[in-house]
């Protein structure tokens, strides 16, 4: 008997029992559909994560204050004051880190803002004005903060999209004046959204001249003089993985030298560490999801076995009849494991259909104000269900085909 003979051979027998066929497939169909939809869900986050570092700008490194010694005590990394704007300006000035093309500076608060009526607590970060281009930042009305505004420590301060309609709505912001932590302050422009993602709504913040900040709001600075920052990005001129490396080691000199240290109190890392970084997060976040939901898929094979049993109790007298005139072991054997596979193979089709359709239902499904869920269906999830689910066939369909195979003719044909 060939392939094609026996294939149309198990589509005649599951056609004879539809519902029990349909039942039989659920459990595949549930389990390739919740793989799918699980995994789409945990690849979107990957790729919302990805889009978001890459949105933050191009080439870039991020500086931030590491781990030091105080009295004797190693402080959090992250939570000391060793970083200045004049570190910063240092990267550019001094011509030892060739590789950089621009460098801005960020100090980061947060506060109550009052204007027009309205009130909201929002982020607010005190920049320098190469941060509009370093972090691909684009003014939709008015003006960013310029060298002017830094010098004289100006009462200004640009919107993101959020903060604008919060505190504006359908109003123009421009010229305004909003009260930012018992400061009042002039409002010169609006940025263009940036959007929202699993870091966080980018478009809710304020930005103000770093030198307004340090005197006005926050009044931070250091042991060595200029402005406290949290973060300093560093624009290089191009992504190459030399380039960037070559950076890091002369930013690392630099700042050694400047800050006189022997053990870094800074820690330089490149877009590409923070996607690889967070990647592998969701990456186990997904595979986890995938797991999770391949539990189905166990339970579903379990049920092909049952029905196979079953099926081969009741067709004992056929296979006694087809042994009879002639059929071999291997015949019957293959019969059944392609009718198994047959049931698993149809189910898992029918659950990447379903699985494929919920993912593209639920993206952008809110999940917030701000958050939209974002379902990407990769070709690779869609070839591991399907394989997995004609490979359960297989498994699960072994046991049934062997034990038709092995029945006795003259006992299959005594059987009632």
């Amino acid at each position: 008997m060939n392939l094609l003979e026996s294939v149309r051979l198990s589509l005649s027998a599951l056609g004879a029992n539809k519902l029990r066929s349909v039942l039989t497939m659920l459990g595949v169909i549930i389990g390739v559909g919740a793989v799918i939809a699980l995994m789409s869900i945990g690849t979107g986050v990957q790729k919302q994560v990805t889009d978001q570092i890459k949105g933050m700008g191009s080439n870039l490194l991020f500086i931030t204050p590491g781990a030091q010694t105080q009295g004797g005590v190693r402080t959090q990394a992250g939570s000391a004051a060793t970083l200045t704007d004049e570190d910063a300006d240092a990267i550019i000035d001094s011509g030892k880190v060739p590789q950089a093309v621009a460098v801005a500076a960020e100090a980061q608060n947060a506060g109550q803002v009052v204007a027009n009526g309205q009130n909201t607590f929002s982020r607010i970060q005190g920049v320098t004005p190469p941060y509009e281009s370093v972090r691909n930042f684009k003014v939709a009305s008015g003006e960013f903060i310029g060298d002017e505004h830094m010098n004289a420590r100006s009462l200004v301060a640009v919107l993101g999209s959020t903060t604008a309609e919060n505190l504006f709505p359908g109003g123009d912001p421009i010229a305004q004046t909003i009260r930012l932590n018992q400061v009042n302050m002039r409002v010169i422009g609006v940025l263009e959204s940036k959007g929202s993602g699993a870091l966080g709504n980018q478009d809710d913040m304020i930005l103000v001249p770093l030198s307004t900040m340090a005197a006005r709001l926050n009044r931070n600075r250091t042991a060595r003089g200029g402005l406290t920052v949290q973060t300093i990005y560093v624009q290089l001129a191009d992504e190459s993985k030399e380039t960037s490396d070559a950076a890091v080691l002369a930013i690392g000199d630099l700042l050694r030298e400047r800050h006189r240290v022997a053990q870094d109190d800074f820690t330089v890392r490149s877009q590409q560490d923070l996607i690889s970084s967070l990647n592998q997060i969701t990456g186990v976040m997904t595979l986890f999801l995938g797991s999770v939901a391949g539990i189905s898929l166990l339970v579903g094979g379990i049920g092909i076995m049952n029905i196979m049993l079953v099926s081969v109790t009741e067709r004992t007298r056929e296979i006694g009849i087809r042994k009879a005139i002639g059929a071999k072991r291997r015949d019957i054997l293959m019969q059944f494991l392609i009718e198994a596979t047959v049931v698993s193979v149809m189910g898992g089709l029918i659950g990447i259909l379903i699985g494929a359709g919920g993912s593209r239902a639920l993206n952008g499904l809110p999940l917030g104000e701000t958050q939209r869920l974002t379902t990407v269906v990769s070709p690779d999830a869609i070839l591991l269900s399907f394989t997995v689910s004609a490979l359960i066939g297989l498994f699960f369909g072994v046991y049934p085909a062997v034990k038709a195979s092995r029945l006795n003719p003259i006992e299959a044909l005594r059987y009632e």
